[in-house]
């Protein structure tokens, strides 16, 4: 009888999906980096912190979130904060990347099942380009952050001294390219982010180059650098780098103009400070986490505006949240091909499937719907005013991690309900749901039923 259940339980095992693999390896590493977060050596008094706070951190950082209830740099010792870091990189870039990673460093070929998962955490298509495309994430990815580092160390070693200007410069270029939003500025205020540098052109333009670059995604980068021509790339390319530019550049303008005459974010600065400030806000909301102003004194417009941006978030298989800049083009393309009676929809004469289609109004549907109930329901639980909830929840749901500042001061029962949030936005709300129902899925799908026709408007 035990043999029997060892044998159905190794079955059971071999018979994973690559998308339970990626919901179980997250949570493993989570609760791995939340173990290590709340013993003694990772806080600068030496004491336990509490596993709750530490777990919420863990998923925050694996989640490539930021946001936090202490502060990274007064809290967190160095030990700590090298936890949070790894969690960071290992989050951002997926840890079957890693596997891909080692594998190579011990000159192991890849099994089918291998190759299988890395395509799934990729977003690929093809199987055979999986070995290639680790190696151009690893290479870009070192790459971008190693030369972010440099500069960025160059420029805080006058402010921090050599180790203290090295150190955030390499703790801020990963974080911005893996688009977590953790710091280590907090010596001057806790909390404070980048708001003592929002003026400084080298700072703003290089976490917002990272930002945007970590954003674009993977294959983009690929094409980027091979096809070049941005004529003969692939439509999915041409339409992320086309709705990334207009969504920026349509946020700093939008930024600009409402917080133009607003004395608590931009008002009063220099004309060239609040472009700078307005452009860093617009590239942050995307996914990042980090902000040059006071966000808790924006307008309600703008903050309305800043979740619009935090819902669009970045590209499919990159280091960015949101429901992907793809999925809201496909809606929005659907949309209108509806309001035109068109039958197809279409984007640079190119036609997208009705299952592309109908994923794509899915997970923006129940994306918006998960985010104003839990929004609904945090303001009842904490007494907070909804526009703030709303924020905090499209934040944590995105993985942005910028917030008004209510973090710190949420019951446990928000910050387990946003800890939920981060790990269902930074898995997928489609690929959750596909490895929790998998097998009813399966089995649903060879079932056809009659057609019917409805009324429609």
């Amino acid at each position: 009888m035990f043999r029997k259940k060892v044998y159905h339980n190794y079955k059971s095992v071999r018979r994973t999906e690559p998308t339970q693999y990626m919901v179980l390896g997250f949570l493993a590493i989570i609760f791995l980096g939340g173990i290590l977060l709340s013993l003694p050596v990772s806080s600068n008094d030496g004491t336990y912190t509490p596993f709750l706070n530490a777990l919420f951190t863990s998923t925050s950082a694996t989640c490539v979130t930021g946001l936090i209830v202490y502060d990274t740099f007064t809290h967190w010792s160095i030990f700590g904060r090298t936890v949070i870091i790894c969690l960071i990189q290992i989050g951002g870039l997926g840890f079957m990347t890693f596997a891909g990673l080692i594998s190579m460093l011990m000159r192991k070929g890849s099994g089918l099942k291998e190759r299988m998962l890395m395509a799934q955490s990729l977003n690929l298509f093809d199987m055979s380009d999986v070995r290639r495309m680790v190696k151009t994430i690893l290479v870009g990815t070192f790459s971008f952050e190693g030369a972010a580092a440099l500069v960025l160390s160059v420029r805080f070693i006058p402010d921090y001294g050599f180790w203290g200007g090295l150190g955030r410069g390499v703790f801020i270029s990963i974080s911005a390219f893996c688009n977590a939003g953790f710091d280590l500025m907090g010596d001057t205020a806790p909390f404070s982010s980048l708001t003592n540098y929002s003026g400084d052109f080298v700072v703003n333009f290089t976490v917002m180059a990272l930002i945007f670059v970590g954003g674009l995604g993977f294959f983009v980068w690929s094409e980027i650098a091979t096809v070049r021509d941005f004529r003969k790339m692939s439509l999915f390319s041409k339409l992320v780098l086309t709705v990334s530019f207009a969504v920026l550049i349509l946020g700093a303008v939008c930024f600009f103009i409402f917080e133009y005459d607003n004395p608590e974010t931009i008002s009063g600065r220099p004309l060239r400070e609040k472009i700078l400030a307005s452009f860093f806000q617009s590239v942050t909301a995307r996914t990042a986490g980090f902000n040059t102003v006071d966000l808790g004194g924006m307008k309600d417009i703008t903050t309305v505006m800043m979740c619009m941006l935090m819902f669009v978030g970045g590209s499919s298989g990159s280091t960015a949240g949101g429901v992907k800049v793809g999925t809201v083009a496909v809606a929005v393309c659907a949309v209108l091909s509806a309001l035109k009676g068109e039958s197809n929809v279409t984007f640079m004469k190119r036609r997208f499937s009705n299952d592309t289609v109908l994923q794509a109004f899915a997970l923006v549907s129940v994306s918006f719907a998960v985010i104003v109930i839990c929004s609904l329901v945090m303001s009842g639980v904490e007494g907070l005013p909804f526009i703030d909830c709303l924020f905090e929840v499209t934040s944590a749901f995105c993985t942005v991690g910028v917030t008004v500042g209510i973090t710190s001061t949420l019951s446990p029962f928000s910050l387990c309900m946003l800890m939920v949030l981060m790990y269902l936005g930074r898995v997928g709300l489609m690929t959750a749901s596909y490895a929790l129902f998998m097998r009813k899925t399966q089995v649903s799908n060879k079932i056809r039923y009659p057609e019917t026709k409805m009324i429609i408007g």
